[in-house]
């Protein structure tokens, strides 16, 4: 079962891409110069699970933290329900960002670039396009207001032959040898198929046996819930009150009361 768990996961499981881009400075790179298409990006260091403590309000864990040799700021999220992805929660990442990365007694100018980038597994925008790049305007004369702040979603749908496309083709694939960059290859090649790599995967494994508990505990007491409302209605109760005695739906006890007399 553990080596089926492993030999599933891909990158659009965000435990695994932190994984997959821990350190890993190559894969990093490659990463945002494809969705910032800028080849100039050279990556300095990459870290994951940053922790932002604000003491004044709402925190924030950011899955991957990169900066690059200009002193930029890249924070990437995997987002793989739409509400994660709301545009407020990119604006708070954005401003999280600023405080944490303008020190005491520093001129404004000198607040570093921060990019925001949020790749999602559905298309939150429902325009077809495969990066929805986000800037501040001057709306009077369509100009740029160029305060360094910049946001993209990235629509994990769109697979085409295009660099992006193959990218997000990579982000699904679950195999090292049909992956089209080589930085992420090599390091999938040893998270899992090799024993030090599938010891650093411990927490993910943790976490699929913990949810497999949770869902099978989920169904045994659903379980007794439907026999609950079964024997209720056999013995003429109605509907609601067998809905109120088993902890059921009414829609729920309806479906169960027709399928009895069908």
């Amino acid at each position: 079962l553990i080596r089926q768990v492993i030999e599933g996961l891909s990158m659009m499981n965000n435990k695994f891409m932190n994984l997959m881009l821990d350190e890993n400075v190559s894969a990093a790179q490659i990463m945002l110069r494809v969705i910032l298409k800028d080849d100039k990006i050279k990556v300095k260091n990459v870290r994951i699970q940053r922790f932002i403590q604000n003491i004044y309000g709402h925190s924030a864990q950011l899955d991957i933290l990169a900066e690059d040799g200009f002193g930029r700021y890249f924070n990437v999220e995997v987002q793989r329900s739409d509400e994660g992805a709301s545009v407020r929660r990119a604006r708070f990442y954005s401003s999280v960002l600023d405080t944490q990365f303008l020190q005491a007694n520093r001129d404004y100018n000198e607040l570093p670039d921060s990019y925001i980038i949020f790749i999602t597994e559905n298309d939150v925008f429902k325009k077809g396009l495969p990066l929805y790049s986000v800037e501040r305007v001057i709306k009077e004369e369509s100009s740029d207001f160029s305060d360094g702040s910049y946001i993209v979603y990235v629509n994990s749908n769109c697979r085409d032959n295009t660099a992006l496309g193959r990218l997000m083709q990579d982000l699904y694939c679950t195999e090292p040898a049909k992956l089209h960059y080589k930085e992420f290859a090599e390091r999938m090649e040893f998270l899992k198929c090799s024993k030090e790599g599938e010891e650093k995967m411990t927490d993910i494994i943790e976490l699929y046996a913990q949810n497999v508990a949770e869902q099978a505990a989920k169904e045994t007491v659903h379980k007794k819930s439907v026999e609950v409302a079964l024997s209720l209605l056999a013995d003429g109760m109605s509907i609601d009150f067998a809905a109120k005695h088993s902890k059921l739906t009414v829609e729920e006890v309806r479906r169960l009361a027709e399928k009895r007399t069908a």
